[in-house]
């Protein structure tokens, strides 16, 4: 069964399923959103390893890797639409290096 995905006119929200979500920053540089996606599907990977193995411990790590992630890519934090170039640049590098791939 597929999802009905579609995007706000505006481009900031997709409404998936009707329920909203804040949509990922357009100026992402293919590289840095390449990356910025691979850690969050280690965080969510991890996440339900750690669940299953009743690890909190990984399981709060994991958690974080998400959230570090999600920001990077500008779904959660201050909206990328309220931030000038620099500051969405700034926002994406301070993810990746709390991810630990500031290379």
């Amino acid at each position: 069964m597929g999802r009905d995905v579609t995007r706000t006119e505006d481009g900031r929200w997709l409404v998936v399923d009707g329920r909203r979500w804040r949509a990922q920053d357009p100026g992402l540089p293919d590289d840095v959103r390449a990356r910025l996606l691979h850690h969050l599907g280690v965080g969510r990977s991890g996440v339900r390893t750690g669940r299953r193995s009743g690890d909190e411990e990984a399981v709060g790590r994991a958690r974080a890797r998400v959230q570090a992630a999600k920001t990077g890519l500008g779904e959660r934090g201050t909206p990328w639409w309220e931030q000038d170039d620099d500051e969405r640049r700034r926002r994406w590098e301070a993810a990746l290096a709390e991810l630990g791939d500031d290379a």
